[in-house]
């Protein structure tokens, strides 16, 4: 699999990282068998980073992926994992720390390649920090690293476009994880002519500090692949609009094309043609669904042509509805 440059981290991650999350959900959702089997399928077609959170599954995606390190012999996959702070947080360097205690516990490490603050910036959610907020736990980060807890510092790019740009300008942290999708481009062209989070070329942003940008939710929550809902898909823009979003995702099946592959196939192709995203991170429900990522990531990004084309069903009238 092609291994990319993530940013000035000295680090390389593969095109598809797998995603242990709630959404796809194979690590939590589908039993440990089916878990470690996914696991050994990931890492034998060349995803040998994994991307967890203590959040997720309250652990039980951590916990799994311990049990299946603690079996295996040989080098390790990279790891990254994500911990959330309490908004107001005097002490966030000792939070921190506590929390990824517990986390390097449930894995069965010391130590990981990247560590996420998982609360978004700006708005007015329950977990949402300020750009201050945000920024002081990016230098709490920068101490934690400075003892071998983890090599980069990154955020998970979601809340108020606006407090977002203010966070990544200021260069301290070093990753994040930004979402981007064939529904939601904004991210790279900015400036949707339809109702969605408009993260306003927040990517070029990220590619000026030289921060290594790992692309989340490709498949948006589900909708580009799929007409039916599992029922745990999690809004995690501000306007999410279940409806819209599959009318969305609709007019941009029917204009895919053999070429594209099906619309599991583009979504990623797509996310793998943005040169500013190092690694896709992939969350999978089922088996059937990696061994399509993986034959994805075979065919490579979309070419230009194809790319130029989806200015068309962005500009759409049943698309910007």
């Amino acid at each position: 699999m092609e291994r990319r440059r993530f940013g000035r981290t000295g680090l390389e991650v593969p095109a598809l990282i797998f995603g242990g999350g709630w959404v796809g959900g194979v690590l939590i959702h589908r039993g440990e068998e089916e878990a470690r089997a996914a696991l050994d399928l990931a890492l034998e077609g060349g995803m040998d980073w994994i991307d967890t959170a203590a959040l997720y599954g309250q652990g039980a995606s951590e916990t799994v992926i311990g049990r299946w390190l603690a079996g295996r012999d040989g080098p390790r996959p990279s790891l990254s994992t994500k911990f959330q702070l309490q908004p107001g947080e005097r002490d966030p360097a000792g939070a921190a720390r506590a929390s990824l205690e517990a986390s390097f516990g449930r894995l069965g490490v010391d130590r990981v390649e990247t560590v996420f603050l998982h609360n978004p910036v700006g708005g007015d959610g329950a977990k949402a920090l300020s750009p201050r907020e945000a920024l002081a736990a990016a230098d709490a980060m920068a101490r934690l690293a400075e003892e071998g807890l983890f090599r980069a510092s990154g955020m998970t790019a979601l809340g108020d476009p606006t407090a977002l740009a203010e966070v990544v300008d200021e260069g301290r942290f070093d990753a994040a994880q930004v979402y981007v999708n064939l529904l939601n481009p904004t991210a790279i062209r900015g400036r949707a002519p339809w109702n969605a989070t408009d993260f306003d070329g927040l990517l070029a942003r990220c590619a000026a500090r030289d921060m290594g940008v790992m692309g989340i939710r490709v498949f948006a929550a589900g909708h580009i692949p799929n007409e039916t809902r599992t029922g745990r898909e999690i809004p995690i823009t501000a306007n999410s609009d279940d409806a819209a979003e599959a009318r969305r995702a609709e007019v941009l099946r029917a204009a895919l094309t053999p070429e594209d592959g099906d619309a599991a196939t583009a979504a990623i192709r797509f996310a793998l043609s943005i040169p500013e995203v190092s690694g896709v991170v992939v969350g999978l429900a089922e088996l059937a669904h990696l061994e399509a990522a993986l034959e994805a990531e075979r065919r490579g990004p979309l070419p230009a042509a194809r790319l130029e084309a989806l200015e068309a069903v962005w500009a759409d009238p049943a698309f910007t509805a």
